[in-house]
């Protein structure tokens, strides 16, 4: 029995993304094959694909989540046909990911759920909402009452923490570089929208003289710096993304760069995953309409190339979700 895959044989542009066919996976103890129904596009396969993802070994499979059924389980505990969620845990770059019809994934890596979502809702949630929680609850450990400032609102990670924080209770500052999207992420919840032109700590001052409490950076290194800067004594700012593509920072001095009492951290959900309850929860919220998906596009698997030109281009204006 044959799949179809698309499948990465060596870094470059999205042309080099070839839809192959395969033979279907076999899995051994541990692991389970899962029939992918939905995935969602990640910034940080758009950055493998490119080759900036160290140790990546080609040609291979892309994808860091999906969510589709239990194909085969050889332990028994997942029933075929259970609705379960992948993602990190290595997939797409230290073993084939979720490009595919099929994909065998570890055990340790597979949350089993409920829902009467459509595949393409689904398909948008796993990753991003992990991103989110994860960034927001664990890392900046948000409380009622406090100012974030979300840099790279726009995103659909952004997008996402602007529903979240409100539910917590946070009055929320958005950015984005693009004057005409100001309208739609105050729709999204947004307390204040600022056009961001990398440099944001007097205006943010000016607005809210101490600096705000917390910052959810999505930029990446270039903005680390002022989003520092905006921040209150005793507030934090957690790196999460590199919209800009640029992770590294040159002759970092960490006494020169870090505000005295403000803190820096990182979220990363190949080191830390969030609960399975919390996961379940999540998608309980969007079921009851308290959280609404932002979903750009949905394509094909035979569409993967024109769906990483999108991603590539910045203007999916949500979650870019492909449909095996």
């Amino acid at each position: 029995m044959k799949m179809k895959a698309a499948v990465l044989n060596m870094p470059g542009g999205p042309g080099n993304l070839n839809i192959e066919e395969r033979p279907l996976p076999g899995a051994e103890q541990g692991q389970v094959v899962v029939k992918v129904k939905a995935l969602g596009l990640n910034r940080s396969e758009l950055m493998t694909r490119k080759g900036l993802s160290p140790n990546v070994k080609f040609p291979r499979v892309l994808g860091i989540e999906c969510v589709g059924e239990v194909e085969d389980d050889p332990s028994g505990e997942l029933k075929a046909g259970q609705k379960v969620a992948a993602f990190m845990g290595g997939m797409g770059r230290d073993f084939d990911g979720s490009y595919a019809e099929y994909v065998v994934l570890p055990k340790s890596i597979i949350y089993p759920f409920d829902s009467k979502l459509s595949w393409e809702q689904l398909g948008a949630i796993p990753e991003m909402f992990q991103t989110v929680y994860g960034s927001l609850h664990l890392a900046l450990k948000i409380q009622r009452d406090e100012i974030l400032l979300i840099r790279g609102g726009a995103s659909s990670i952004g997008m996402l923490a602007t529903q979240l924080a409100k539910l917590s209770g946070l009055k929320v500052i958005a950015t984005t570089r693009n004057p005409d999207k100001e309208q739609l992420l105050l729709k999204n919840g947004a307390d204040f929208v600022v056009i961001d032109d990398g440099n944001l700590s007097a205006s943010i001052k000016n607005m809210f003289p101490d600096g705000v409490n917390k910052v959810l950076e999505l930029v990446g290194a270039p903005t680390l710096k002022d989003s520092l800067e905006c921040t209150a004594g005793g507030g934090a700012v957690c790196m999460t993304g590199m919209l800009s593509e640029q992770w590294a920072i040159a002759d970092f001095a960490p006494m020169e760069y870090i505000p005295a009492t403000v803190n820096l951290t990182t979220y990363d959900s190949g080191q830390i995953r969030v609960d399975l309850p919390s996961f379940q929860q999540f998608i309980q919220n969007v079921e009851s309409g308290l959280i609404k998906l932002s979903i750009g596009r949905t394509f094909r698997l035979d569409e993967i190339v024109a769906a990483h030109q999108l991603m590539e281009s910045n203007s999916a204006g949500g979650k870019i979700v492909v449909l095996p």
